[in-house]
């Protein structure tokens, strides 16, 4: 009897040491991490670096513990606090403890929420970095985030170093998110139905406070962004002393802004001042060809999310030629601490796919 223990916990033990088991432990243990309860393991440390890319200088933290497996890029999305939002930071600490080196390169633009192509560069050259000894390397990208991420891991010296990518709550088609937080309409594709939710203000004022800068004239630039400022400072603050001031570009920023009919979005947004088009489309990675994108693609998404609707997160899984889509009901937007109990197996499977990939990467 007393043999067929020991056999017995020696299969356990063996079955436990397989990388299936493992990561199934494992990813069960991120999860019970990500909800505030982190595994037993060594400390972390972040630290503040700086590094040069052909010239470009960048600031980032980097976080890791005792024995990292596998590196991984973690990009803030548009939000004041950038790499040190609290969500953020437990994240970060979350992956580390799950045996990640985890890069979060510090984007002042999307910290003073200007969005831009340009951002493209900074995930790039993170990338690079984080490379630079040969292997490949893992990226996070929250909300926004993803579209540069996105773009950087088609870049034909980039495609090749990015193995996965995790998009949490991403944009894909740029024009569907505008309708969706100025309309509340939305929907996956232009062949499905239009469908309703409330959106969260939040993503329309960072559309004027990132845009103001794109228009030529400077008195519309700086009353813009005024309103954009005080409303995301309070959403019900009145704002008529600075919209009776504006000129025809501000004028029709705020057109697009005032509609609520989706059919006459296409209308208002090619009405916009030249440079907000322009950089718009350099964001739009529904005018993207994706078929190049070497990287698996893990796509997060809750369906309750009211800045990006999740219907943007089924069209890009569904765009890319190798993606696996996790939809969860509760997710807030791109907060994965914030998902229910109810979510807790789909998170467990994309956890589980990332450990994987760690693995993997070896």
């Amino acid at each position: 009897m007393r043999c067929g223990r020991c056999l017995g916990l020696i299969a356990l033990f063996l079955a436990l040491a397989s990388p299936p088991a493992r990561h199934a432990v494992e990813a069960a243990l991120l999860l019970a991490d990500l909800a505030g309860h982190p595994f037993p393991s060594a400390e972390i440390s972040r630290e503040r670096i700086t590094y040069a890319v052909d010239g470009r200088s960048h600031a980032a933290d980097l976080y890791g513990g005792e024995r990292p497996r596998a590196s991984l890029v973690l990009v803030p999305g548009a939000a004041a606090a950038g790499g040190d939002d609290p969500r953020l930071v437990a994240l970060a600490g979350t992956l580390a403890r799950a045996g990640w080196r985890v890069l979060v390169p510090d984007n002042p633009q999307a910290r003073a929420l200007r969005l831009s192509p340009q951002d493209t560069t900074g995930i790039a050259d993170a990338v690079r970095h984080v490379t630079r000894d040969g292997g490949r390397t893992a990226v996070a990208a929250i909300s926004y985030a993803a579209v540069p991420a996105v773009l950087a891991a088609l870049e034909p010296g980039i495609a090749r170093r990015v193995a996965v990518i995790a998009a949490i709550g991403p944009p894909f088609d740029a024009k569907r998110v505008v309708t969706f937080f100025t309309t509340g309409f939305w929907r996956p594709s232009s062949a499905d139905p239009w469908r309703r939710l409330d959106p969260n203000a939040y993503g329309k004022w960072v559309f004027v406070l990132g845009n103001a800068q794109r228009l030529t004239d400077s008195g519309d630039r700086v009353l813009l962004a005024a309103i954009a400022r005080r409303k995301l400072a309070e959403p019900v603050a009145i704002i008529d002393d600075l919209t009776s001031r504006l000129g025809p570009q501000g004028r029709s920023v705020m057109a697009l802004l005032d509609n609520d009919r989706p059919d006459r979005v296409p209308d208002l947004i090619a009405a916009l001042p030249e440079g907000v088009v322009a950089d718009m489309d350099g964001l739009d990675l529904a005018r993207r060809d994706l078929s190049g994108l070497e990287a698996e693609l893990l796509v997060i998404h809750g369906a309750d999310d009211r800045i990006v609707p999740v219907g943007e997160g089924i069209a890009l899984a569904g765009a890319a030629p190798r993606s696996r889509l996790y939809l969860l009901d509760n997710l807030a937007h791109a907060d994965l601490g914030a998902a229910r109990p109810g979510d807790a197996v789909t998170l467990w499977r994309a956890a589980y796919r990332l450990l994987e990939w760690r693995d993997g990467m070896e």
